[in-house]
């Protein structure tokens, strides 16, 4: 089977053997194609900015634009650059892969245990054909979907992701486009989904051209922490929203990945109606239908839970909708609320946007157990005691991920510590106890799962006067915090552009050996396989206002969710050092406990710190 997105722009293999070269430049007087050793050839200027060129060219040729006789560009549609971004894009005949997957139509998403990886940091090798020997490794411990971190090409051989600036091509320094699709297919036939980090929010900071001929690609009218916006609203928005759902469409079909997730779509403008969120997730769900299972998920800082709701048009044709059956704009949202109530509670920490769930963090988790956020529109303190969030509650558990750790949580830390750096084992236990059991869908990060001891930090390879500014940003962004309130203490900020800053990020496989990391993995996957065959199979068709939960003395709490198959789920939790009275008698068939005779100690009246149960029952 081959594959092959169409688009409106880039270089496309058309049926007759040629190729067409299109680009958007409204800003150009001229643009030239520069083939290796050929003479330029000059693009048709058409209406509306667009030039075009239909040539005989060979796969693998190597070409770029020039601008009116002088700046030679990328593709801004390259599907490949095999000399990073500065350099030629080259043709890539997507249909000359011969995939093998044809009958895989996806997993459902109640089935999603998420694991979160950087491809370079991933494995010593940093490739997608190195991360495709681990996949059985992944699959062994539980996992059924494997997230990239952001692939899309950037500057220099190491990057977190978030600073690509050809959307549509895989970096270089992960390997060819055919691995990546290969890594993909051997997912697949391992029953693994793989879904894709995306950056639709900003460009990077160096190698993108497009303000050279197109500048038309931002605004000046909306400001966001990188800049001018992107234009998704103003004049000549059209080609800049379809720049972006073709890519959507391009990763989902051309690739066969099963999911995207959109990163901080909060710092995405957008006046319009219907907003390019909208518009992109209804173009998917109308371009997919119900062949396959494509999943969307949202990061975004605003809790917006209208986006998680079923599909505008059906909403707004004032059908009755079947909010259970009917496909949804997105499927869930990163829940960050989640993970800051947890971290509060097992390290005590309360500096920066930890401050907002300082006081009753067993009451916001709670709430994020029953309702999905916590922050559904209650004044925020971080935010100038303004308003955050919708209401949630009436959406199902499934639409929220939830994590201890993730690229974010770890790596945004100045020394990039992992949980057990900061927290008791058994406090982190027994958040873990919650979540990988709870309905929603759990996520874990690259590592943890063996209790890793290398951090996570930022890095990045830039040079120059940019590579000085990103480092000495990196580190005043810590100096509010009274532990690097000094230059000295900053000045101890791991470098970002030190290649020694990437090494020490990648994971360390050899301490799988260790009987500690072993006892680790041995936990996570006992879970993991609980959690698939006795609380995945009441996940179907969950419903809002499922939940309720009950905060008792000190640090416990309890939650009940009624799922399918009139089944109920109870969750009884002390997360504090004291013994507790529970909020709630035990009921049902324990199903699992941090304790050996949790019964018993409950006849008792009081639970041990840090003590987890579960109960299922009809």
């Amino acid at each position: 089977m081959r594959r092959r997105h169409p688009m409106p722009f880039g270089a496309e293999y058309l049926n007759d053997g040629k190729v067409r070269f299109r680009l958007w430049a409204p800003k150009a007087q001229g643009v030239d194609l520069c083939l290796a050793s050929q003479e330029p050839l000059a693009l048709s200027k058409l209406e509306d900015g667009w030039f075009e060129l239909v040539s005989y060219a060979a796969a693998d040729s190597r070409y770029q634009y020039q601008i009116n006789g002088q700046t030679k560009v990328p593709d801004p549609a390259s599907r490949f650059q095999p000399s990073d971004v500065h350099g030629p894009s080259q043709i890539i005949d997507a249909a000359a892969f011969e995939w093998q997957d044809e009958k895989w139509r996806g997993r459902p998403w109640e089935e999603a245990v998420i694991y979160e990886l950087h491809v370079g940091a991933f494995t010593p090798e940093g490739t997608f054909a190195a991360a495709e020997q681990r996949l059985d490794y992944l699959a062994d411990l539980g996992i059924t979907a494997v997230e990239l971190m952001p692939i899309a090409d950037f500057a220099g051989v190491r990057n977190w992701g978030y600073d690509g600036v050809l959307p549509f091509a895989p970096d270089n320094c992960y390997g060819h486009p055919d691995d990546l699709k290969r890594l993909i297919q051997a997912a697949h036939r391992k029953g693994l989904m793989v879904f894709l980090d995306v950056v639709y929010n900003h460009f990077g900071p160096e190698g993108n051209y497009l303000r050279t001929y197109a500048p038309e690609f931002f605004t000046a009218r909306h400001c966001t922490p990188w800049g001018d916006a992107i234009n998704f609203d103003g004049p000549a928005s059209r080609t800049v929203r379809d720049f972006f759902i073709h890519n959507a469409l391009y990763w989902l079909e051309e690739y066969h990945f099963d999911a995207l997730r959109f990163d901080a779509v909060h710092a995405i403008v957008d006046e319009s109606k219907p907003d390019i969120l909208t518009e992109l997730a209804q173009t998917v769900r109308e371009k997919f239908g119900a062949d396959r299972h494509i999943h969307l998920v949202l990061e975004n800082d605003q809790n917006a839970a209208h986006y998680l709701t079923t599909l505008a048009s059906e909403r707004e044709a004032g059908a009755k909708v079947d909010q259970q059956n009917s496909p949804k704009l997105y499927d869930a949202q990163w829940n960050d609320d989640i993970h800051h109530a947890l971290h509060v509670l097992i390290t005590g920490e309360t500096d920066g946007y930890y401050c907002d769930y300082a006081e009753q963090p067993v009451r916001h988790l709670g709430r994020c157990l029953a309702e999905g956020f916590s922050y559904q529109g209650q004044l925020s303190r971080l935010r100038n005691n303004t308003p955050r969030g919708e209401p949630s509650r009436d959406l199902p558990p499934t639409c929220f991920v939830s994590f201890l750790q993730n690229h974010d949580q770890v790596g945004n830390r100045a020394c990039g510590e992992r949980i057990l750096k900061l927290a008791e084992s058994n406090a982190v236990k027994a958040a873990l106890v919650i979540l990988l059991l709870a309905p929603s869908p759990p996520l874990l990060f690259m590592g943890e799962e063996f209790g890793a001891d290398t951090p996570f930090l930022f890095f990045c390879d830039f040079d120059g006067d940019l590579a000085t500014a990103v480092t000495e940003g990196r580190r005043s962004e810590f100096a509010r915090f009274e532990k690097f309130s000094s230059p000295a203490a900053r000045a101890s900020i791991p470098d970002p552009n030190a290649e020694t800053t990437f090494t020490s990020s990648k994971l360390d496989w050899r301490s799988l050996d260790v009987p500690t990391h072993q006892s680790w993995l041995s936990f996570y996957r006992d879970l993991l396989a609980l959690r698939r065959n006795t609380i995945v199979p009441h996940l179907q068709n969950l419903s809002g206002r499922s939940a309720t939960f009950t905060v008792g003395q000190s640090n416990s709490l309890a939650v009940d969710w009624k799922l399918a198959n009139n089944v109920t789920l109870t969750l009884i939790a002390n997360l504090g050092p004291k013994f507790v009275t529970p909020p709630a008698a035990p009921a049902g068939r324990l199903i699992y406990s941090t304790i050996e005779g949790m019964t018993e100690k409950l006849d008792t009246g009081k639970m041990p710190p840090w003590s987890v149960a579960w109960f299922l029952h009809p």
